[in-house]
């Protein structure tokens, strides 16, 4: 993979013009993961881009319903708009279904949906080959975890740390730990969620996030929060975060999407995709995560980077969904 500078010549031309070429496109959204309302908002939104570009399109709530409609055959591919873990389909349980079945799908397949939704198992696979990404300790699940470890870890990390589970997304279940004080009750919200916990170093400074559409980094965006930080609500309610795209400039732009273009290669992804990136006060990179199935809502930032690039929204699904077709990302 090759980073791309911002262009509109970036991209060829659309390879299917004929939206009947398609087929009936299942968009798959809902499901039973801790992210299910933004994947309902997310999926209605590609559903209305969809149909406005004249593709037979339908609404599907969750994995059970989509194996009804495989069963029945009802669909010709599928633009999988789930969020997260545990009936979430982003975490390569759908993408094995969905291969067994020889139905096309958008994202990444099933190694690259599984790697990116675990992240300890990302910087596992981003240390190996040298990918820069925060320090940090890895948590048995609660009832695993033998006492004290968790305040062994953060002197072992040293404040502030970021505690979270380590497969979720949205921010859902994650803390700031600033002081020793705040760690147990950091524990107690991540250990809500099920599997392990991860607790790694905060790195202060810019948050950043690259969007990934086929073989291209799209121009970065910087996410300057109103509060302290980038948290569930100024993600999806808040109206004052500002996002700045591109985020950074010159040779420091080029090396964060030649970075974002290696973390998702490095995880076996494909098709779209985002990374997150946090940059420090030295301007040292850091990778923290890769989202197979970002949000498509209002406030989401695929959409956000790939206006930058030309393309609005009803065409940016088009081209994910036009990845399914032969010759594409997911053929």
């Amino acid at each position: 993979m090759t980073t791309q500078r911002a262009s509109n010549n970036a991209f060829p031309a659309l390879r299917v013009t004929n939206p009947a070429e398609f087929g009936r496109v299942a968009v798959l959204m809902g499901g039973t993961s801790a992210e299910r309302e933004v994947s309902l908002d997310s999926g209605r939104n590609v559903l209305d881009a969809l149909r406005s570009r004249g593709i037979a399109a339908d609404a599907v709530d969750g994995i059970p319903s989509m194996i009804r409609e495989l069963q029945g055959k009802h669909f010709n591919r599928v633009f999988n708009i789930l969020h997260g873990h545990h009936g979430g389909g982003e975490d390569g349980v759908l993408q094995g279904l969905l291969e067994a079945m020889g139905m096309p799908y958008t994202g990444s397949g099933v190694l690259g949906s599984a790697l990116s939704m675990d992240k300890i198992r990302s910087k596992q696979v981003w240390l190996s080959l040298g990918l820069p990404t925060p320090r940090y300790v890895r948590l048995a699940p609660r009832g695993q975890r033998a006492a004290g470890d968790v305040h062994a870890a953060a002197r072992e990390l040293g404040l502030p740390v970021i505690v979270k589970p380590a497969c979720e997304g949205s921010s859902v279940g994650v803390s700031r730990v600033l002081t020793e004080a705040d760690l147990d009750d950091a524990v107690a919200l991540a250990g809500k969620y099920p599997g392990e916990l991860l607790m790694e170093q905060m790195i202060e400074g810019d948050e950043l996030t690259v969007a990934i559409l086929g073989d291209t980094a799209l121009p970065s965006i910087r996410i300057v929060p109103k509060g302290q930080w980038y948290d569930y609500h100024a993600k999806y309610v808040a109206e004052d975060t500002q996002y700045l795209c591109p985020g950074l400039e010159a040779d420091e732009e080029d090396a964060i999407r030649a970075l974002a273009l290696r973390a998702f290669d490095a995880l076996d992804c494909a098709g779209w995709g985002r990374v997150d990136v946090m940059r420090d006060r030295s301007g040292r990179l850091f990778l923290l995560e890769v989202n197979t199935a970002p949000g498509m809502t209002s406030h989401s930032l695929v959409p956000k980077a790939a206006r930058q690039m030309g393309i609005e929204f009803d065409e940016l699904c088009w081209r994910i969904l036009e990845m399914t077709m032969p010759g594409g990302a997911r053929a």
